[in-house]
């Protein structure tokens, strides 16, 4: 942390680190006062000069004899100003005696002392250029040292400063921690907890081990409730989490996500907008794919779409409104697009134009359609379906369902062109799913029927077989594909499927023989022009089982004496609706068996069921009880953060001569002259280099060994800048030069 986030403890605690300094820190702060105020000082020596007589009384040590680096966290303070302090390395006896004092009788110091090495591990590897940085007092030595003060600060620090602040044991509410800041207790060790949140938050955008982030992550989210008094530090939080969870793999991102969903909980309604928003744009972000997209794609998605639908539930009345308006703006970006598809038909028929002109209208109306034939696009809507099918008997959610199956519609039927059935199939899936959660009516039918009515589908295949199409992972097909006789089987066994579902979903209504007339029509006009008996077949198959569900429910619908809109209609078939049972429901479920089997002979034999898609495919809330991390296993190796600027570039600095010399030594001699000349660095870039290394040097003997080689560097360039000047110049080296 920085110094002026240590400051807020020790103005907390004056009383207590006056008591507790040495005559050594008095004297540093004496000399920091004598050079920021002098005249002030002066009065000090002439008015209370026994302040300034005092002897030094060594090194501080504790009732047990155990030496400890300073008192307070904050005595780092008073080191300003001094442009060279002194370091003092942490061993493994000291992190081990700190540790010891703090189990077993609860030493302040030790605490205070631990915070320190933790600071110190957390900042290692920093940029050291600034002097005045506390980070610099302390020195960790080794990796095993690193890892015992992470391992013990991450697992003991949280219920350590509970039992300071008189906090709750575990968990706690906004109010909870809002009324604690009002205490004494918080006012004086109120700054420790911000000091550990802080510097655990520093480390986490250093690390780049998943296991070592994910145990960081589950321990800091014990204390995540604290975060409420830190608005600053909680905005971060929020921000580098969701990074986490929307780029991690695996575990990270089930950890991850279970933190957002402890700060919402805990937090309430401000911090669940906050984070909502966070996720749901990490979502969108995620969804960005080209035209297809991998199983294993898929199956993250479909686990980062469970996360924001898990969030939806923590509070629905705050979420309602934000979720009304993400799916205002799928529908704005709808209407958009179909005020500009009609603006373009009509001024195509006003203006008569030719066929060249209209295909370049075609090929522009095809970019409009893009913005909305978007796999982001898409994927949202998908989104937004599963909330309220998740949600859809909540009163909240409920209102939603009609802006959002009419969204879908429009899009399914946006281009009723046979390239685009995939697509129109994935909307169909969606509607069928809302109808089924929400128990409203959607005419599906309609679109489903449509597309047996297409030649593509009633005519036979003219581009073979073709190989299978996977309609899951696709929006679109080309027109060979469309050609081939996979991809009319796909769609045809899709149609009868989707159709099934969706009169499957009122087998159990007294409207049913009403709702399958038209439908059954269109059924047995379609078996009477297809030529190909397996589809015939089938299409047979369907229209059977709808009929004697017809003929089962006008059998019990008979003796009935209400009206279609009186609420006794919902008695009709009350035992039947309860357990599920209908002609058509058995029917589905051999269709869904079917389905599943050619979708699984479609799965490439490459693709690796892991820890990482198997965590994907499943809710998030089956993984709150089985994700246990050890901390002496995440911090077991012998990981430290790399010096950040200096080792980089020193290292592009010899890659870069490696290359150069390699490169002067392949070429032939008369080419020689002109591809050196074209390598040699420039002076800007040499004093640029020059600066950065002065600035992130750590000793002065390597400074000057670096400068020393930079001169020897800059003579030879210097040298071989005579050789070539003295030189003719050929004329091709002059045409490039110009």
């Amino acid at each position: 942390m920085s110094d002026s986030e240590d400051s807020d403890i020790s103005g907390m605690e004056n009383e207590e680190i006056l008591s507790g300094s040495n005559a050594k820190q008095h004297a540093q702060q004496l000399k920091l006062l004598q050079e920021k105020d002098p005249e002030f000082y002066q009065y000090l020596k002439e008015t209370e000069k026994e302040l300034l007589d005092f002897e030094d009384d060594g090194e501080d040590t504790d009732v047990d004899g155990g030496t400890y680096l300073d008192e307070d966290v904050e005595s780092d303070l008073l080191a300003e100003g001094k442009k060279k302090p002194h370091v003092k390395p942490i061993t493994t006896s000291m992190v081990d005696s700190w540790c010891r004092d703090v189990k077993s009788r609860g030493s302040l110091r030790a605490v205070r002392s631990l915070l320190r090495a933790f600071r110190a591990a957390c900042h290692y590897g920093d940029d050291d250029g600034d002097a005045d940085q506390s980070s610099e007092k302390l020195g960790i030595i080794s990796s095993s040292v690193f890892n015992k003060v992470m391992v013990f600060v991450l697992n003991e620090m949280d219920g350590i400063l509970r039992t300071l602040l008189k906090a709750p044991e575990a968990g706690g509410k906004k109010e909870t921690i809002m009324e604690l800041t009002t205490t004494k207790q918080w006012k004086t060790y109120g700054g420790l907890m911000r000091v550990y949140l802080g510097n655990a938050y520093h480390i986490l955008n250093q690390m780049t081990d998943e296991q070592m982030i994910s145990f960081t992550i589950k321990r800091v989210k014990a204390s995540a409730a604290f975060l409420a008094a830190f608005p600053s530090l909680l905005r971060k939080y929020i921000k580098v989490i969701i990074h986490t969870w929307g780029t991690g793999r695996g575990p990270l991102t089930v950890v991850s996500f279970l933190f957002i969903r402890d700060l919402c909980v805990r937090l309430g309604s401000d911090c669940l907008e906050t984070c909502l928003r966070g996720v749901y744009k990490a979502y969108v972000m995620n969804c960005k794919l080209s035209k297809s997209v991998s199983i294993s794609k898929l199956q993250q998605i479909q686990f980062l779409g469970n996360c924001v639908t898990e969030i939806c539930g923590v509070d629905p009345p705050a979420v309602y409104r934000l979720a009304f308006l993400f799916i205002k703006q799928l529908a704005t970006l709808l209407r958009g697009v179909l005020s500009e598809k009609g603006l373009k038909v009509v001024n195509e028929k006003k203006k008569g134009k030719k066929d060249k002109e209209s295909k370049s209208t075609k090929k522009q109306m095809e970019k409009a359609y893009q913005k909305v034939y978007d796999w982001q696009y898409i994927f949202c809507l998908e989104l937004w379906t599963s909330v309220i099918c998740t949600y859809g008997s909540d009163t909240d959610f409920r209102p939603l369902a009609y802006p959002l199956s009419q969204i879908i519609q429009g899009v399914a039927g946006l281009v009723p062109t046979v390239r685009y059935f995939p697509l129109r199939l994935r909307c169909i899936r969606m509607l069928n799913r809302i109808a089924s959660a929400t128990g409203t009516f959607i005419p599906v039918s309609s679109l489903l029927l449509d597309m047996l009515e297409m030649k593509e589908l009633r005519s036979p295949p003219t581009g073979g077989v073709g190989k299978a199409v996977n309609l899951l992972s696709i929006k679109q097909v080309d027109k060979n594909t469309v050609k081939t006789r996979s991809f009319q089987e796909g769609c045809i066994h899709a149609v009868i499927e989707e159709l099934a579902e969706h009169l499957s979903h009122w087998s159990r209504s007294v409207s049913f023989f009403e709702l399958s007339f038209i439908p059954l029509i269109r059924l047995r006009s379609f078996c009477k022009i297809i030529k190909a008996d397996r589809f015939r077949k089938e299409i047979k198959d369907l229209i059977r089982q709808v009929e004697a569900n017809c003929d089962f429910t006008n059998s019990k619908r008979v003796g009935i004496g209400f009206s279609p809109n009186d609420p006794a209609v919902e008695e009709f078939l009350r035992a039947e609706k309860e357990n599920g049972e209908s002609h058509l429901s058995e029917f589905v479920k051999s269709l869904r068996e079917r389905t599943q089997l050619m979708h699984n002979s479609l799965v490439e034999k490459s693709v690796i069921v892991g820890a990482e898609s198997s965590v994907s495919g499943k809710k998030v809330s089956e993984y709150d009880e089985e994700i246990e991390e050890e901390g002496e296993a995440a911090f077991s190796s012998s990981w430290l953060p790399e010096k950040k600027k200096s080792q980089v570039l020193e290292k592009k600095k010899k890659n870069k001569k490696r290359t150069i010399e390699e490169r002067e030594d392949d070429v032939e001699p008369e080419e020689e002259d002109d591809i050196v000349e074209d390598l040699v660095l420039s002076s800007d870039e040499e004093d640029e280099v020059d600066g950065e290394e002065e600035l992130l040097s750590d000793e002065g003997g390597e400074s000057k060994s670096q400068s020393a080689s930079k001169d020897g560097a800059k003579k030879q360039n210097n040298s071989s800048r005579k050789k070539r000047k003295s030189k003719p110049r050929r004329k091709k080296k002059a045409k490039v030069s110009v």
